[in-house]
């Protein structure tokens, strides 16, 4: 390390791994702030989020990327080419892996393609607090047979397990450099985004398996009043039926008053002031199919 007080550890490290594998949940733990929404319904991030983790000799920007898995449709091939530009331009790719379920044929799929990023490679076993010692162990015998990796952490971001672990390991990885974003800011997700992404964990957590990925939230309108204590959210919910319009908004509005209530508590620490949220749902047929709508609501490349 040199003498230059400017010059840190500094880099880029991307979170790959199959849907539901625990990066965003890593992410949030990491940084400390809510920054990535994490639910049980596989497939939630869609965007190459970036969370900036600043340290006194050190500036880690995570990049947590979609799961990665077989595309079924043009958002499934979006967030593919999300995952492999974010494996492009990093200084460590992490392949995380779900501990407390076996390593499976897709867990290789992803592997194959952190091994050919040019990166150093990490491999990170997730949800340590799930399994016990003899399946851990197990677990990370079957991972080390995907392929050749420059380190490995296991950790449990759910208990704060070996998260300092998991920051000297990648940070050792890093080349020295500048700072590359402002030592105050959490991440680099334009605001709307996030609101929109905090919206539709909302969402996916209370309608489940009900309305899997139909959803996509866009933030029409955004306004502080003049004493800037209030801040008031126009946001339009997306779906593909009307059947699931239903759903989302419940027996008598109750379904969708949840999602607000819910949705306003992490506005709020978010923006820092009072919110009056305003959520309409509507009916868009198949946007899923449609690219240039996918890339509207900013998923995959579309910001």
């Amino acid at each position: 390390m040199s003498m230059d007080p400017t010059l840190v550890r500094s880099g880029f490290v991307a979170l790959v791994g199959r849907p539901n594998a625990g990066k965003s949940t890593l992410t949030n733990a990491l940084v400390g702030v809510k920054v990535a929404i994490t639910s049980d319904t596989p497939q939630t991030t869609r965007h190459r989020l970036r969370a900036v983790l600043d340290l006194e000799d050190a500036q880690i920007v995570i990049v947590d990327t979609p799961g990665m898995h077989k595309p079924q449709d043009a958002l499934g091939e979006e967030l593919n080419r999300s995952s492999m530009l974010a494996l492009s331009d990093v200084d460590v790719a992490c392949l995380v892996i779900d501990a407390s379920v076996k390593v499976g044929k897709g867990d290789k799929w992803v592997a194959h393609r952190v091994l050919e990023s040019s990166a150093k490679k990490v491999l990170v076993l997730t949800k340590a607090d799930l399994v016990s010692q003899a399946e851990m162990n197990e677990r990370l015998q079957f991972a080390r047979g995907l392929g050749s990796f420059d380190d490995e952490v296991v950790l449990s971001a759910v208990d704060d397990f070996n998260l300092d672990g998991f920051v000297e390991t990648v940070k050792r990885f890093l080349p020295e450099g500048p700072r590359y974003f402002p030592r105050d800011m959490p991440t680099d997700q334009p605001l709307g985004v996030m609101l929109a992404e905090f919206i539709r964990e909302k969402i996916l957590r209370n309608t489940h398996d009900e309305v899997p990925h139909a959803i996509g939230v866009e933030i029409e309108d955004l306004e502080v009043s003049g004493t800037g204590d209030l801040t008031t959210v126009q946001a339009v919910i997306y779906v593909e039926r009307d059947s699931q319009k239903g759903i989302i908004i419940g027996k008598g509005g109750e379904m969708i008053r949840r999602i607000g209530t819910e949705a306003r508590g992490d506005l709020e620490r978010l923006l820092g002031t009072k919110v009056f949220l305003d959520l309409r749902v509507k009916v868009k047929k198949d946007w899923r199919r449609d690219a240039s709508q996918i890339r509207r609501f900013g998923y995959g490349e579309g910001l």
